[in-house]
């Protein structure tokens, strides 16, 4: 479940890669060929309109390649269906420039996309914005010129965190990243750390959360792995403390304990519908279907979510189409 790298801007390389995406695009040749959907689904109860407001459109929705993003894109598509589109699915784009571009050039009308990742990895700039409705403000305002919409956010931050055991919780006595900060001090030993190799050397991964909070963390006690082992080996206790993502499933699923960040270090990767702004003028009840089901997303519907896929196995489409059933946003027929 990688997103791109945070805080980096495009070398000559991506710069390329990117061109040689928008062209593909704007060419209508997408990177991924699209199927229709074909769910028997209508406006449920809690839809917030009454009526089919989107019939008589036809509308691609994408996605990253990674679970919570392909669970999000199935999603959207249900909820236009619902609507009365006729839907075209294109998600699980490798990478966040492809189905960016897909957006952008209009070979795709709406995606989730994530504010940080707007502000950080697309826009250029290096400093998150703490608060997030204000993150999510600045990007939508300037990305007006790329000719994307950026509808309001919801509640589902997809950022780092470390996270513990039940054990090693009630043993070390930490709640937040500044009792950890003090435990290093205090017993430097006791603060051993399983990261992925990335999280390592990042500015926004553990040298920047050390600088911020004065963390004294001895090299010798930061292990590096993969991100699924990270999970298993903090559950095993291992080590002390592990990088998770803030709506993975297995968090709740391995029972693990997660950290507030109370000053604010991560960056708010709060998800928003992405939408293209001529597709919206020509559909303007894309706004109307999306809210109520963007309103209800949140870390612990996602950490629902994404663990029925990743540790139950289930098919992200029925994962997301129970979910909208279960909250009443669509019926089936």
């Amino acid at each position: 479940m990688r997103r791109t790298p945070r805080f980096r801007r495009p070398g000559p390389r991506r710069a390329v890669a990117a061109a040689l995406l928008a062209g593909l695009f704007a060419a209508g040749c997408g990177l991924v060929s699209g199927s229709a959907m074909t769910d028997n689904v209508r406006p449920g109860p809690n839809a917030g309109y009454p009526d089919r407001p989107l019939t008589g459109a036809q509308l691609t929705v994408t996605s990253k390649e990674f679970t919570e993003q392909i669970v999000l894109g199935q999603i959207m598509g249900l909820v236009f269906q619902a609507a009365g589109a006729k839907v075209i699915d294109k998600t699980s784009i490798q990478g966040s420039i492809g189905a960016r571009e897909a957006v952008k050039s209009g070979t795709a009308d709406a995606a989730y996309e994530y504010t940080g990742t707007g502000w950080i990895t697309y826009l250029g700039h290096t400093k998150p914005v703490v608060d997030p409705q204000e993150q999510w403000r600045v990007v939508r305002d300037e990305d007006r010129k790329n000719g994307l919409v950026w509808l309001p956010p919801s509640k589902l931050n997809n950022t780092y965190a470390l996270a513990l055991n039940p054990a090693n919780q009630k043993k070390l006595g930490v709640h937040t990243l500044s009792d950890v900060a003090a435990l290093s001090h205090k017993n430097p030993g006791a603060v051993t750390l399983c990261v992925e190799n990335e999280f390592a050397t990042r500015n926004d991964g553990l040298p920047g959360m050390a600088r911020a909070y004065g963390m004294q963390v001895p090299s010798g006690n930061v292990r590096k792995m993969t991100g699924g082992v990270v999970y298993t080996e903090t559950k095993k206790g291992t080590c002390a403390l592990g990088e998770v993502f803030t709506t993975d499933g297995r968090i709740k699923a391995m029972n693990l304990q997660v950290l507030a960040d109370d000053k604010h270090f991560f960056p708010n990767y709060n998800v928003a519908p992405e939408i293209n702004a001529a597709s919206l003028k020509k559909y303007p009840a894309m706004a109307e279907v999306l809210a109520p089901v963007t309103r209800a997303l949140n870390n612990t519907v996602a950490q629902e979510l994404n663990r029925k896929v990743d540790v139950d196995g289930e098919d992200p489409h029925q994962v997301a189409k129970v979910w909208l059933l279960r909250e009443g946003f669509i019926r089936e027929g």
